[in-house]
């Protein structure tokens, strides 16, 4: 059913004096963001965006949310009609109307069906082929059919859902919250403090989307995958919770950590929580969700970070 070479557009860049397609080409592995895990020959990296896409049926999205705008433009009028794309970018944007999906802006921008594919999937763990779950969502059937059938293995089980905005939203709001969490290591808190994160989070998270999504919110989304599962994992693993957890003990900001400590991959949390603050600022929601504008105030604001536990104390789940 599927052409086996798979095309990957990679950002050109040269380590140790060689360019990074010719490393994944020739030696099958990248060794800037995935060192130590082979991938497959069938995967060729390809340093031409259009080149990547051309003839393709389907389309992967997996970029920092912030380069999405700018790839989509340059792949306008070269993507094959009736191709679909899966976007599995965890981030939002703020429109003129409040909120805006990264699906959205490849939908505008390329005019194709686009389904999103979020969950507790940490990078290295699923290279390793360790058991994980994830969910799709997808408003055609028959295109949820075809993810699922492609990306599905006995190791990476998928469940498809329809209620699509839900799930990524969860994908984006997930790394806040991860932030609280890491502000939480980071003052010596323990494991009641983190779950308490954790629970206003998640309650948080389940209000924005009630505000903002356009579609109905089925409340068993969040016990997906990319709901429970996948905020739980980013509060204990991953690169929001890790940074912030070194901003809690240190003086550096969040963007000289960034540089200091991920080897050029991006942060998704402080800056999702700065374009969640732009969207409830503007629809006079800010006190309706403490966790959320705290830990903007605290990573962008110059607010103490040792004050983030009177959002908690004082949140209104308490009142």
């Amino acid at each position: 059913m599927f052409e086996s070479t798979v095309k990957m557009w990679v950002f050109e860049e040269i380590i140790n004096g060689r360019k990074l397609t010719d490393i994944i080409n020739q030696d099958h592995e990248n060794v800037k963001y995935l060192p130590g895990h082979k991938l497959p020959r069938n995967v060729v990296a390809v340093p031409n965006v259009k080149e990547a896409a051309e003839g393709a049926d389907i389309l992967v999205f997996v970029i920092p949310h912030q380069f999405i705008p700018k790839i989509c433009e340059e792949l306008t009028g070269n993507v094959k009609n009736g191709a679909i794309g899966i976007s599995l970018i965890k981030g939002i944007d703020e429109g003129p109307d409040g909120l805006k999906l990264i699906s959205d802006i490849i939908r505008e921008k390329l005019k194709i069906e686009v389904s999103v594919l979020m969950g507790a999937n940490i990078a290295n763990e699923v290279a390793d082929d360790m058991f994980c779950e994830t969910t799709i969502g997808c408003k055609n059937p028959a295109s949820g059919k075809i993810f699922k059938e492609l990306i599905q293995t006995s190791n990476f089980r998928i469940a498809v859902v329809e209620d699509c905005d839900t799930v990524e939203l969860c994908g984006a709001l997930k790394n806040i919250v991860a932030v609280g969490a890491g502000f939480c290591d980071g003052l010596g808190f323990g494991d009641n403090t983190k779950a308490a994160v954790i629970r206003l989070g998640l309650m948080e998270m389940i209000a924005f989307a009630k505000l903002f999504c356009k579609g109905t919110v089925t409340l068993e989304t969040f016990l997906e995958s990319c709901g429970i599962a996948d905020l739980i994992t980013t509060c204990y693993g991953g690169r929001n919770r890790k940074v912030a957890e070194a901003f809690a003990c240190g003086e550096k900001t969040i963007e000289q950590l960034e540089k200091e400590m991920l080897n050029g991959q991006k942060l998704q949390g402080p800056q999702t929580s700065a374009e969640v603050y732009k969207i409830l600022k503007q629809k006079k929601l800010i006190d309706k969700f403490p966790l959320f504008v705290n830990i903007y105030l605290i990573c962008y604001k110059g607010k103490s970070v040792k004050e983030f536990v009177t959002c908690l104390q004082n949140h209104p789940h308490h009142m």
